[in-house]
């Protein structure tokens, strides 16, 4: 897998994904908050298949590519 999802685009996964499981495990929200953890996976590993399909990438690109 190709990384795809970088910088402010991470971060905010993460954290989204961790507040709506929060929430679902506080019982504040319903049971679809535990998709969360679908959100926080895709923070952690810096994969998106959506993105993928879509053909999006938020990484910022690496010297060596640049220079390509």
């Amino acid at each position: 897998m190709k990384k795809n999802v970088g910088g402010i685009d991470r971060v905010l996964r993460i954290v989204v994904g961790l507040v709506l499981m929060g929430l679902a495990a506080s019982g504040q929200i319903g049971h679809w908050g535990w998709l969360g953890a679908i959100v926080l996976a895709t923070g952690v590993f810096s994969f998106c298949g959506a993105y993928t399909l879509l053909g999006l990438n938020t990484c910022p690109m690496k010297s060596s590519e640049k220079d390509s």
